[in-house]
């Protein structure tokens, strides 16, 4: 156990100093994933006009906690994984006695601790341009919130790494990322919370594993109506479901895996 603690730590400690030295790409990225923000005052504004069940601080509540949400769950293996097999960089990691995994692990964690700085400092700034969307969630929904986001993060990680393992067998395994993208987007949570959508399509939607990526965390934080038992156990049914597939794949890759490029 201490091996693999000081494993990990080494690792995290690694990866981190390689995220700080790009202070302003971090920055980058942190502003490329304000869309939520943009989103925000748009579904204000229809709410003033509008009849949506909810009320302008209750989108910009939402809004605010998406872009939260979304910080703290993106991913990018696939595009890492992808160029490793297409040039021949994941023949050394095979070597190690350490499975790959965990590097990218290592640093999308490390990556979370170095923008997020930068997306407090955002959020901060909202509620000081926006003061009556401010609220203090109880001690019982942020703890509810924390589990929620982290199996997010887990489910979104373990999706993309799935897709990455196409890699074995395509050059362009980023292709189902970005076709996967499409769904994400309208059925995530991200562009529309799934409380103002119809009825039967929210029922449909939530046998999908999208709406546990954005909308069951950041509504939970919130005081949306959720199903808080039954979001929990899909997120752990879904998070299984794409690691078995992933393993199934990973073996069957590495025997197609030929090192080109190295």
């Amino acid at each position: 156990m201490k091996k693999m603690i000081r494993k990990a730590l080494t690792l995290l400690s690694v990866y981190y100093a390689y995220m700080v030295e790009y202070r302003a790409e971090l920055i980058l990225w942190v502003l490329a994933g304000s869309l939520p923000i943009i989103l925000m005052g748009i579904w204000i504004q229809a709410a003033q006009g509008g009849q949506f069940g909810l009320s302008p601080v209750d989108f910009a509540r939402y809004f605010i906690t998406v872009f939260v949400v979304r910080q703290l769950t993106v991913a990018w293996v696939i595009w890492d994984f992808e160029k490793e097999v297409v040039e021949g960089k994941l023949s050394p990691k095979l070597l190690q006695p350490l499975d790959p995994v965990w590097h990218h692990v290592a640093g999308h964690i490390s990556e979370r601790f170095a923008r997020l700085s930068f997306a407090f400092l955002l959020v901060a700034l909202f509620f000081i341009l926006y003061p009556q969307a401010f609220w203090v969630p109880s001690l019982s929904r942020f703890l509810l919130f924390t589990l929620a986001v982290a199996l997010a993060f887990t489910l979104r990680f373990t999706i993309q790494y799935t897709f990455a393992m196409f890699a074995f067998w395509t050059e362009r395994a980023s292709a189902l990322e970005n076709f996967w993208l499409l769904f994400y987007l309208f059925l995530s949570g991200l562009i529309a919370p799934l409380e103002v959508f119809p009825e039967p399509v929210r029922a449909i939607v939530m046998f999908t594993p999208f709406p546990y990526l954005i909308d069951f965390p950041a509504s939970l934080l919130v005081g949306l109506p959720v199903d808080i038992g039954r979001g929990f156990w899909s997120m752990f049914g879904w998070i299984l479901v794409f690691l078995g597939l992933n393993r199934f794949l990973w073996r069957a890759g590495l025997k197609r895996y030929s090192g080109m490029g190295a």
